[in-house]
């Protein structure tokens, strides 16, 4: 029996097979899963309604299970549009690298061989989506 926040099998059976630079994107309910990626990156459909699930509650979820050095985001036109990004600064690592970029940098960066993985959310807000890259667990 699992213990941990992230129970979906798909997810934590890819997250095992990622290692340290792997990505992963959290899917806004307006990205284009099916043109913006490589068809072997493993897509897992989480899209259960409009805003169910969130991304931020996926990312709460992948956070309690593996670590991340690294975020990007699809810069926003207006300020009004990173509201959604502080709910991830927030649960993400303090020392965590961001880093904003023009949406076809972003689009391109989703398309690279290292995306091991697409999450499909509910997401209906705008300028929502979030590539991680994994980072090095620390073993104490």
């Amino acid at each position: 029996m699992l213990t941990g926040k992230l129970l979906n099998p798909e997810i934590i059976g890819t997250l095992a097979s990622c290692g340290h630079f792997s990505r992963m994107l959290i899917a806004d309910g307006n990205f284009p899963t099916a043109t913006m990626s490589l068809p072997e990156t493993k897509k897992v459909y989480l899209n259960l309604m409009p805003g169910v699930p969130t991304v931020t509650q996926v990312l709460e979820a992948l956070v309690s299970a593996t670590v991340f050095q690294s975020a990007v985001v699809v810069a926003p036109p207006e300020e009004e549009f990173r509201a959604v990004h502080a709910e991830y600064k927030a649960l993400l690592p303090r020392d965590i690298q961001w880093e904003e970029k023009e949406r076809w940098a972003f689009y391109s960066d989703v398309k690279s061989s290292d995306t091991a993985l697409i999450i499909a959310t509910g997401d209906t807000r705008r300028f929502a989506n979030l590539l991680l890259t994994v980072g090095v667990r620390r073993i104490p």
